[in-house]
Order: C-alpha cells, then sequence, then structure tokens
C-alpha cells in the first residue's frame, strides 16, 4: 500500500513542487540614480545662487567687509549650504577669479604671441604685465577678497604666473629668477593696485607705463 508521503510518485516522477513567489521587496538602503541626479542639479543651483549673489555684494561694497551671513541671505541658501562648499567669503571670490584667471593661463600656455609663446622673452613680460593689470583692473572686487596679503601667494593661480615670469627671467639671462619673479609680481597685487588708483590717484594708463619701464629696464643685461 502506497502512504499519501508518497502519492503520485509510483511512476518514478517527483512531485510537482510549485515555484517560490517572485520577491518583490523594496531594498530601501538602496540609492535612487534618481535621486543623485537630483541631488547634483540642486546642488549645482545652490552653487550659481551663491556665486550670483557673491559677486554682486563683491562689487557693491567694499568685498572685505561681505560675511558668510551675506552671502547665504543674498542667495537665499542655508550656511549648512554655504558652508558645506566654501570654508569663508575668500573661497567663493577665489571661485569666481578662478575662471578669469583659467583663460589668462590658457593664453599665456597656447595663444598667440606676444602673450603666447613664439617671440622675446621682454616682449612676454610685458604682454603678461598688461593683460594681469587688465585683469585685477575689471575684477578688482574679486582679487581684494581672494587675493591679498599672504593669500595671494599661497594660491594656485600665483603659482602659475611666478613660474611663468620665472622662465622668462631665466630665457633673459638676468638677475635671480627666483627673485626677480617675485618682484615683478609685487607689483600687480590688488591692494597695491587699489591704493595707487584709488588713494593716489594714477590712472591704469600710467601704472602699465610704469610697469613696462621696470619690465624693460630688468630684462636688460647691464
Amino acid at each position: 500500500m502506497v502512504t499519501d508521503d508518497h502519492a503520485g510518485s509510483s511512476n518514478g516522477l517527483r512531485p510537482h513542487t510549485a515555484a517560490p513567489p517572485e520577491d518583490h521587496r523594496v531594498n530601501l538602503l538602496a540609492e535612487d540614480p534618481s535621486d543623485r541626479r537630483q541631488e547634483r542639479a540642486d546642488a549645482a543651483r545652490n552653487r550659481a545662487r551663491v556665486l550670483e549673489a557673491a559677486e554682486r555684494l563683491f562689487s557693491e561694497r567694499d568685498p572685505r567687509t561681505v560675511t558668510m551671513r551675506d552671502i547665504a541671505r543674498a542667495a537665499k541658501v542655508g550656511r549648512a549650504t554655504l558652508y558645506r562648499r566654501y570654508p569663508d567669503p575668500a573661497a567663493v571670490a577665489v571661485a569666481l577669479l578662478d575662471e578669469h584667471e583659467r583663460i589668462l593661463q590658457d593664453r599665456l600656455i597656447s595663444g598667440p604671441p606676444p602673450l603666447g609663446p613664439g617671440c622675446a622673452p621682454t616682449d612676454r613680460l610685458i604682454a603678461f604685465i598688461e593683460a594681469m593689470l587688465d585683469l585685477v583692473d575689471r575684477h578688482l572686487h574679486l582679487a581684494l577678497r581672494a587675493e591679498t596679503g599672504a593669500s595671494r601667494l599661497n594660491t594656485g593661480a600665483y603659482r602659475f604666473f611666478r613660474s611663468h615670469v620665472r622662465s622668462l627671467v631665466r630665457e633673459a639671462d638676468v638677475g635671480s629668477p627666483e627673485a626677480m619673479a617675485d618682484i615683478l609680481l609685487a607689483p600687480l597685487a590688488p591692494d597695491v593696485y587699489e591704493f595707487q588708483r584709488g588713494r593716489i590717484g594714477l590712472t591704469k594708463a600710467e601704472i602699465l607705463d610704469s610697469l613696462t619701464l621696470v619690465a624693460r629696464r630688468t630684462m636688460t643685461v647691464p
């Protein structure tokens, strides 16, 4: 006699077993790619709002008086959001100034002469000084917040421009390239330019003429 436990197995076939139901449970801890995209989009919008608001504030008043609270309020973002990307107002100014400095760096590397390669070091130095003076003049409100005092010497832009001037001095074979690089860049400091324009009353053309004279005499072998 066949027991119930073996019923249907007398023909040698296994009894049919139903397939387990498909698992439709959702991993609530898994990160949704659409959430990541939305987060990146939100971060990009916040960054744009912060930079736009900061540039407006820096241009409307003495940029050295602008605080993180001012920027957050003008951008309509929380201060925690602001601090997540920028530690202080100077860092915001650096981000704004960075794009303008990158354009100049590209022109020095691969642009046409006299700013780019292909002519005498003296001519390249004078072209660089003129371009730097234009940059400082146009974006003085940013440069005053981002690149004054010792902080200027620690920026990537200063290191790049210092390397450029040093190589030109070395090519001209005059003086110590290390010392001359800083000496030639010192008059281009934003606070020096502000002092000459605002306190002394010099014009941009007068400053450029004097810096050009310094460059020519510096790059001439005695």
